[in-house]
């Protein structure tokens, strides 16, 4: 079990990461990173770290249409995640 909280802490923070980059790169009109990689991250793990970086960012905020995709990925991701402990724990 613990390899999982591993990974799921560091994909978090990552998530976290790039979406506090993705918010300065949108402030200084730079090369984003695209709403398909951040969702991506999301699913795969990054959950909390999505909430966290749309909170303390407020960054996505305001896009509908991505909240939207964001709620329907992190249910996916939370969906998955209990497959795979329910499997972990079988």
């Amino acid at each position: 079990m613990e390899p999982i909280l591993l990974y799921l802490l560091i994909i978090n923070l990552l998530t976290l990461f790039i979406w506090g980059y993705d918010k300065q790169m949108a402030k200084k009109n730079s090369q984003r990173i695209s709403e398909i990689r951040l969702l991506l991250l999301v699913f795969f793990g990054g959950l909390l770290g999505g909430v966290l970086g749309i909170l303390l960012f407020r960054h996505k905020i305001s896009k509908r249409i991505f909240l939207l995709k964001f709620c329907v990925v992190g249910l996916l991701h939370l969906i998955l995640l209990r497959f795979v402990l329910r499997i972990l724990w079988n």
